[in-house]
């Protein structure tokens, strides 16, 4: 199975998080193909620091519940802190992996949604996914990488200068 992924980081050496979670990919998974970085705002909580985001796709016979489990595991050994604050709000964090699609599986479990429920909403998701998948096309909308990113608006206003 073909997955997508999504790795962000914004905190720390952004660069360097995502270089060593690509690397502990490329040692796990056969296929490997990745796109630009792109840079973003925080979703959904507020950050002075930006996020490096990019797309990868891997081969794996992994069914997706175990390929979440691998993530999670890569995630834990880089980053140190948690993903959410002590109120549940999301949080910055050294690296964060997502599931963006597997082939055209939909699947849908109190623990993972495939595709992610969030992939049509987010530039930073769609904007590299549609570099290495362009034609990939959305099982639940039909709509292809290309076109649901065509859908989106531009970002409000630049991020400013560090």
């Amino acid at each position: 199975m073909h997955y997508f992924l999504n790795i962000g980081s914004n905190l720390g050496n952004r660069k360097l998080n995502i270089s060593r979670a690509l690397r502990m990919l490329e040692e796990k998974f056969r296929y490997f193909d990745a796109s630009h970085i792109v840079e973003s705002r925080p979703w959904g909580y507020v950050s002075d620091n930006s996020y490096l985001n990019i797309a990868v796709r891997i081969v794996s016979d992994l069914d997706p519940e175990d390929m979440l489990k691998e993530l999670h595991e890569i995630e834990d050994k880089l980053n140190q802190h948690p993903h959410r604050d002590e109120t549940g709000q999301y949080a910055d964090r050294e690296i964060d992996i997502d599931i963006m699609a597997v082939d055209y599986l939909k699947v849908n479990t109190p623990e993972l949604t495939i595709p992610h429920k969030h992939l049509a909403e987010r530039r930073f998701f769609l904007e590299p996914m549609a570099e290495i998948a362009p034609f990939w096309t959305h099982p639940i909308t039909h709509l292809t990488c290309e076109q649901m990113l065509a859908a989106l608006p531009k970002d409000p206003a630049p991020l400013p200068d560090k």
